[in-house]
């Protein structure tokens, strides 16, 4: 017998865990109470007087291991709970009965103390141990039946495009759902009996198993602080403190979790059984499942059985059925891998099914068995089930012969309470996170890999955008994706707690840079310029909380105009770069929403706003894009302390939208309140001069005038934008920008006046990826133009005719194989139009086969002329 382990209590910083009360009820644990718990209960203890007699009632419905795991608790529970009327004799008592290992427990006539008695009585350590063995059993469970259902997918030839799951980055994904599909492509990593059959109990593992890992954190997060937590006796004289109803809230998911679980993997087995491949073995076990394994009947019943419990709040009881239930799933889930291992290693169970004698063609038979490639992480799990059944064989009587004998090793092996399977399942870990069959990486939330077909849609954007910024006389700038955190604090005003700090590492303070614009001032001011037409395409980086469209690092491509010049030239230029981008683009319909930093300011002192709250209120109504004027009333008042009448006039303002000119005009109507304000009538002014220029370009039809645009970055000054996407597609912004006369002037001596727009690339790529999609349309991924086609092994030629192509600039490819279709498969798969063939027929002629497999015609050229003919045809 193995050495039992120790569970210490009431040691400096010890803590009682659900493994450890587990392993107490299961007898593999010895209970030790630390010595300093002890003396401090006996000088605290000294004048406590036991005038009451009182017998421990254990609940005659608790099974020994679920009698030792409330025993436990609560004698931890007498240890964590401040009193001076706790005794150690009381403590000892228990331990030593629990250590003693009776058959049956009995505490009678015991003389007690008031606040002992009270601790005795608490009908929550009984619910607690039996929901720390729940805690530990269901989260080998988790590991458990992953195994099975890997097993089950090799033993029915399951499709497993399910497990591509991958984590999108934005917040959208369950993670465990994530985990659990990763665990089985990790499991099933080289398998090739998997992608045949579609099996629902299959295509259901990554949601199933995901959601069960969802529910046994919660019971383990409630356990850890449960199991740690003394009384507080004031509140348990009073009435329950709530224990029960809080712990039996996460048992009850659990319990549907375990349920769901147990039906997937019975459907599972059953698969498993029909896909055995010898009907005797397929009869004698199909058999013995029908009798010993429990079905999704009884698990709906199990369900509800404990679901009536909790509404009859027997709290105890019902803990006790969920246990139950898990025990029926656990059957069923070892029940799944005897199935599946039935259908892998047939021949095993066959033998011992029919003796061992007379089993010469049998074996014969197996060695002639076709071998089998198993996954990478199945593999590895097989020899240790066979490992431990040979331990339990050994035990068992001598070529017994029986086939009963061998699926009952089986259980038995696979029972959770025995030691060796807690050994098998570290193993199984150790699998999962090991080299040997190491599990696939993931990128961080919020961060996107972009393949091939991904990859030509981006590259096409980005040459669109290039050339609409060099048409306006734009320069490229590049600047360092991190800059000093001084640069970049105190310029995005509340978006500022979303810059990414770098770790201290004793050198400068350094932060990812948040946006193109402010480098780009820095940039100008520490080089001394005045004047400057730039563009940027790079990376920025927002510690924001990942969603659909929203990524924490993503491009932007920025336009810029920054120098003196003629009022309101540049923000023209800037708004006619912005509607040529996204029509070029070709993205569909857009609009752009425009409006004045200073008419902005100039209604906020309209409506009685006070200066120091300009900004923080102009956040607020920024966000009337999302959310109704009634939010963001309530937060402008409630939260940010303007009045109700403030509020009101801000409303009958920030209504205001329509057509540029239109609008304009009604705002510089006779008694207007924006032209008795300064600001107010000089932003009028510059906007009257840009529309006017817009409508000459004949760009205006894409802009609307919306007072309620209020860009919430510190550094606008004038002209403000936003292009927002009309499609479909939910994407918010795509694109923004204003002027910031005052940015650049912040990092020198000089004020150079500046404004530009930044394009939201991502959310577009995301829209031209949709409309790719409902199109049908797959781009392209590479521009190949020949593939040079060898029919034999001879890379010396492929090396010649490519090198050959390559030399007069023809975009070509070479593949060596001996087999025709190969070459024809790959060439049409890579969608390249042209073939050079060459073959044994073609050598001996001094000859190429040119192909054309848009036209599906071809033609023979002289061996010498070939690449000026191909390159003919290609640019005829």
């Amino acid at each position: 017998m193995a050495e039992l382990s120790t569970v210490t209590l009431g040691g400096k910083g010890s803590s009682l865990s659900s493994s450890a009360v587990s392993a107490v009820s299961a007898s593999l644990a010895h209970v030790r109470i630390d010595t300093s718990a002890l003396d401090r209960l006996s000088t605290s203890s000294s004048s406590a007087t036991p005038s009451l007699k009182h017998t421990i009632a254990i609940p005659n419905f608790l099974s020994l291991f679920e009698i030792r795991a409330f025993l436990l608790v609560l004698l931890n529970k007498l240890l964590l709970t401040p009193s001076s009327s706790i005794r150690p004799d009381l403590l000892l008592l228990i331990s030593e009965s629990l250590n003693s290992n009776p058959s049956a427990f009995r505490f009678e006539d015991l003389q007690v103390t008031q606040d002992e008695l009270l601790v005795l009585n608490n009908v929550s350590s009984a619910l607690l141990g039996i929901s720390a063995i729940l805690d530990h059993q269901s989260a080998a469970l988790t590991s458990f039946s992953d195994v099975a259902a890997a097993l089950s997918c090799e033993a029915s030839k399951a499709d497993v495009t399910a497990f591509n799951l991958m984590d999108s980055g934005d917040g959208h994904t369950s993670k465990e759902e994530v985990g659990v599909a990763s665990d089985m492509r990790v499991l099933l990593n080289g398998s090739k009996l998997v992608g045949k059959e579609k099996i629902g109990a299959v295509a259901k593992v990554p949601k199933i198993h995901g959601t069960l890992r969802e529910q046994v954190k919660s019971v383990h997060s409630k356990m850890r602080v449960e199991l740690n937590s003394g009384f507080k006796l004031a509140e348990i004289q009073a009435a329950s403190d709530g224990t029960e109803q809080a712990v039996s809230t996460v048992l009850l998911s659990l319990a549907a979790a375990l349920r769901e679980l147990g039906e997937c993997s019975f459907l599972r087995a059953k698969n498993n059984l029909e896909s055995i491949s010898s009907d005797d073995l397929k009869s004698s076990i199909g058999e013995m499942f029908g009798k010993e394994c429990p079905t999704d009947a009884s698990l709906d019943s199990g369900f509800n059985a404990a679901l009536g419990l909790v509404l009859e709040k027997e709290y105890v009881k019902f803990a006790g059925k969920v246990n139950v239930l898990l025990g029926s799933v656990w059957k069923i889930v070892a029940w799944e891998v005897v199935t599946a291992f039935a259908v892998l290693e047939g021949g095993e169970l066959n033998e011992k099914g029919q003796g061992v004698q007379g089993n010469a063609e049998n074996s014969k038979a197996e060695k002639k068995k076709k071998k089998v490639v198993l996954g990478k992480g199945t593999s590895m799990i097989l020899p240790l089930i066979k490992d431990g059944l040979q331990s339990k064989r050994a035990a068992a009587v001598e070529n017994s012969g029986l086939l009963e004998t061998m699926v009952g090793n089986f259980q038995l092996f696979l029972d959770s309470a025995e030691p060796e399977f807690n050994g098998f399942l570290l193993k199984v870990k150790d699998i999962l996170e090991s080299n040997e069959s190491r599990r696939l990486p993931k990128i961080p939330k919020g961060t996107r890999d972009f393949a091939k077909e991904q990859m030509t849609i981006r590259k096409k954007a980005f040459s669109i955008i290039e050339q609409v910024f060099e048409r306006h006389g734009a320069t490229a700038l590049d600047t360092p994706v991190f800059e000093l955190r001084e640069t970049l604090m105190g310029k995005y005003g509340e978006d500022s707690k979303l810059i990414y700090d770098l770790a201290d590492q004793g050198g400068e303070l350094c932060s990812l840079r948040y946006d193109l614009t402010v480098p780009f001032a820095r940039f100008m001011a520490m080089n001394g310029l005045t004047s400057l037409k730039r563009y940027q395409i790079a990376k920025v980086y927002r510690r924001d909380n990942p969603s659909k469209g929203r990524y924490r690092e993503f491009y932007q491509c920025d336009f810029d105009i920054a120098g003196p010049s003629e009022k309101m030239a540049p923000d023209f230029e800037v708004v006619r770069v912005l509607t040529e981008l996204l029509d070029e683009l070709d993205i569909g319909e857009y609009e752009i929403k425009l409006n004045h930093r200073k008419l902005l300011d100039g209604m906020m002192e309209i409506c009685g706003v006070p200066p120091e709250k300009f900004r923080t209120i102009c956040s607020s109504i920024d966000k009337l894009d999302k959310q109704s004027f009634e939010q963001i009333r309530k937060e402008m008042v409630e939260e940010k302390g303007l009045t109700t009448e403030t509020a009101d006039r801000i409303e009958t303002y920030v209504k205001e939208k329509g057509s540029p000119l239109t609008l304009l005009s009604k705002l510089k109507q006779e008694g207007s309140a924006f032209l008795e304000h300064a600001g107010s009538a000089d932003a009028l002014n510059d906007l009257e001069i840009l529309f006017k220029a817009l409508d000459k370009s004949k760009c205006i039809d894409k802009v609307v005038f919306d007072l309620s645009l209020a860009r919430g970055l510190d550094y606008y000054t004038g002209v403000i934008y936003e292009a927002v996407f009309k499609g479909g597609a939910q994407v918010g912004s795509i694109a923004a920008g204003g002027r910031y006369d005052n940015l650049i002037g912040m990092f020198g001596s000089k004020q150079v006046p500046a404004v530009g727009v930044s394009l939201g690339i991502e959310r577009v790529f995301a829209i031209m990826e949709q409309q790719q999609k409902d199109q049908n349309q797959v781009p392209r991924p590479n521009k190949t133009e020949v593939l040079v086609s060898i029919l034999g092994n001879d890379l010396t030629l492929a090396a010649e005719l490519a090198g050959e192509l390559w030399d007069t600039g023809v975009k070509a490819e070479f593949l060596v194989n001996k087999r025709r279709q190969k070459h024809f498969d790959f060439a049409k798969e890579s969608r390249i139009p042209w073939m050079v063939i060459v073959g044994e027929q073609e050598i001996k002629e001094g000859v190429v086969q040119l192909k054309n497999l848009e036209a599906s015609n071809d033609v023979t050229i002289p061996r010498d002329q070939f690449a000026e003919q191909v390159r003919s045809r290609l640019n005829p």
